[in-house]
């Protein structure tokens, strides 16, 4: 039985302790916000935070969690005001939508690490992060926006 936290509750999971979190978030615990998209970590579809750190949900086994905070994109804001989220919208970014989640929960570790970044510290941090639809000049555009709604919110 492996214990953690996702998006402030307390879980248990009594499966393989080689289950990627993924399939965990998915189908142990209906969070379907986390995408599967390449299932190697190179797309970030399926990018979450643990501890506040972004990783590759696809590639991280329940194993190495216990203990540890997950949080999803279900679990940024009871009422989809996170700063970011907000910014997604403002700035009309999704297209498809099936990236964004993971795009927004990578910009949300890279607000966390640099409050205020410019274009190249973007760049670098979403740079893992593939969107399908080539949204990328939104994705910056609201991400500066959402560093200016964060000293505001205090998210």
């Amino acid at each position: 039985m492996l214990k953690f936290k996702i998006n402030g509750k307390n879980i248990e999971f009594n499966a393989s302790p080689d289950t990627p979190l993924l399939w965990a978030l998915r189908d142990n615990a209906g969070l379907t916000g986390t995408k599967y998209g390449c299932g190697i970590g190179a797309c970030g579809a399926c990018t979450v935070l643990v501890n506040g750190e972004s990783i590759r949900s696809c590639q991280t086994p329940i194993s190495s969690l216990s203990g540890k905070n997950i949080t999803t994109i279900e679990g940024l804001s009871e009422h989809s005001d996170h700063p970011v989220q907000l910014a997604w919208l403002e700035a009309q970014v999704s297209q498809c939508g099936y990236c964004q989640s993971g795009q927004m929960m990578s910009a949300v570790a890279l607000l966390k690490k640099i409050p205020k970044p410019n274009d190249a510290e973007i760049d670098e941090a979403m740079a893992g992060n593939l969107c399908r639809c080539a949204t990328y000049q939104q994705i910056r555009a609201a991400i500066h926006l959402a560093a200016s709604k964060e000293k505001k919110h205090g998210h």
